[in-house]
């Protein structure tokens, strides 16, 4: 089935597990402005091709990656924080992604709907607050509900048994890498969403 460029596959699904960040809403853009200012004004870099290849990865996870990979030394609950700040300062700009919208609201009531998202339930909340999309969900897993993020399988694993539906039967839509692999490994099917890239990422 073709929905605005979306192709789901074929399959009785009984719940719907939806990544925030890059999926439902068009944040990357201030996550990354976010991620920029407070790595930065710790004595770090955050290459944005890195920044788009690492969707999903929790905030701590992130800052902790930078330090082995570039020998940084950065404190990561001292930069999350801040990164975090500074998102929610931007949290207004955040518009949803049109595509996933109009199946969202198409399908509203038929099946549960769950957020599985790497951001802190602070920022996933008021983000979907901003989007006017908060009572469209039973559940939202965020980065404080499970111990391994993606692309390990339990966030989805999570959502799954908050909403008592076998993994089997729940139909993942995500924009990066480390989500396809969590959904996967979780043994859900998952739909990809296009992601728009800055030009000098997407050349």
């Amino acid at each position: 089935m073709l929905t605005d460029a979306l192709i789901l596959p074929e399959g009785d699904f009984q719940a719907w597990l939806f990544d925030l960040d890059g999926t439902l809403a068009d944040s990357m853009p201030q996550h990354f402005i976010s991620w920029t200012h407070a790595v930065e004004n710790h004595g770090g870099k955050f290459p944005e091709k890195l920044f788009y290849e690492w969707g999903g990865v929790t905030p701590l996870a992130i800052v902790r990656r930078l330090n082995e990979k570039f020998g940084f030394s950065m404190d990561p609950e001292t930069v999350v924080h801040q990164k975090e700040s500074l998102y929610l300062e931007q949290i207004h700009n955040v518009k949803p992604i049109e595509s996933v919208l109009n199946l969202l609201e198409a399908n509203h009531g038929r099946i549960p709907f769950a957020v599985v998202t790497g951001s802190p339930r602070l920022n996933a909340t008021r983000a979907l607050a901003a989007l006017n999309l908060t009572d469209r969900f039973q559940t939202v897993v965020a980065a404080e509900d499970y111990t391994h993020g993606k692309p390990n399988p339990e966030p989805f694993l999570t959502a799954a048994n908050r909403l008592g539906i076998p993994p089997s039967s729940c139909l993942v839509f995500e924009d990066a890498d480390p989500g396809i692999a969590a959904a996967s490994a979780a043994g859900m099917q998952w739909v990809r969403v296009p992601v728009n890239l800055p030009e000098n990422i997407a050349n």
